[in-house]
Parts: C-alpha cells; structure tokens; sequence
C-alpha cells in the first residue's frame, strides 16, 4: 500500500509547492535522481529519508500519511493560526468555512 502511495504523494507535495524533482534532490544532499527514482518507484526513501523529505515540505510524517489531507503543508499552519483564537472567532472562521465548502 504505501509502497504506491508514498511516491504519489512525494510528487503532489513536490508539485503543490512547485519545486522540480532535480532541485528537490539536491535541496536534500542527495544525487539530482533521487526523486525521480522514488516517484518513478525505483526506489523507496529510508526512514531518516522520509523524516527530511517531510521536514523539506514543512510536515510531520503523521502529516504526510494522512491520506485525506491533501493540502498538509498549507493546513498545518493554519491550525497553528486557529489555535490562537478564542471561540468568538472560531465560530466566524467556522461559519466562513461552511459557507465556502457548500458552494
């Protein structure tokens, strides 16, 4: 299962902060192939790789195998921002929210 999705979801991260597989690579100190290689499911990360393939995206690993957050690098900070709200505006950015998803 995660033999499939952790190359699928290398590559939507990769592309949702719109970085090229090359640069990616050589951000992480490794040979310009390496994400390719993984996407292209040549190879797999180590666990010490996927812990700096998530700190490169700004995730935790818990972040990156939630499967039903598909923006986890835009959300993550916003959670942080929500946590600063008393309920007052809680509730406003909730109401906003609904509005915006029933569309």
């Amino acid at each position: 299962m995660y033999e499939e999705f952790t190359p699928d979801r290398i590559a939507q991260l990769r592309s949702q902060k719109g970085v090229s597989a090359r640069d990616m690579s050589l951000s992480l100190g490794q040979n310009e192939s390496y994400i390719n290689q993984i996407e292209n499911r040549k190879n797999l990360p180590s666990l010490t790789g996927l812990f700096y393939i998530c700190e490169y995206f700004g995730i935790t690993p818990r972040e990156f195998f939630d499967e039903g957050d598909p923006y986890p690098a835009f959300l993550a900070p916003l959670v942080e921002d929500l946590k600063k709200l008393d309920a007052a505006d809680l509730a406003h950015v909730a109401a906003l929210v609904r509005s915006l998803t029933e569309k």
